[in-house]
């Protein structure tokens, strides 16, 4: 299955007072691209979270290249870079639409917890959401 990049503009308020966008705004956007990969492969957070199962990030890492500012249009491709059926982690590239110039990179690692935060299985217990992820296991 062939993900699309998440796409949009910034918005004035990501930026700040060097008219450039705020670091902290690059891990939002990873979460973005994330919640719309997620859709993508039919898993959106309504449908993990009415089965309840949450997603919590157990870490996340960005490397600023250069600057986006106000108005740029940016693309973030997404790669699913590990998945053990309990965990899961995610490489992002952040792309300028217009310049086809790389800004930002990063990665972020996931778990599946119930709702007391212990690890689930989800072969055995939510084998729907297993499938979704298996073809991007590595």
């Amino acid at each position: 299955m062939e993900i699309k990049p998440y796409e949009r503009s910034v918005y004035y308020y990501e930026t700040d007072k060097m008219a450039i966008v705020h670091h902290s705004n690059y891990i939002r956007w990873f979460e973005e691209a994330r919640v719309d990969f997620l859709k993508q492969i039919g898993l959106p957070f309504e449908k993990i979270e009415e089965n309840g199962l949450l997603v919590p990030v157990l870490g996340v890492s960005a490397r600023y290249l250069l600057p986006f500012r106000f108005g740029d249009v940016f693309q973030i491709q997404i790669a699913v870079t590990g998945f053990t059926g309990v965990k899961f982690s995610i490489a992002y590239e952040v792309w300028n639409k217009e310049t086809g110039k790389l800004h930002v990179t990063g990665t972020s690692d996931h778990g599946f917890v119930d709702d007391r935060m212990q690890p689930v299985r989800l072969k055995r217990d939510y084998p729907f959401i297993y499938e979704a992820f298996r073809p991007f296991a590595k």
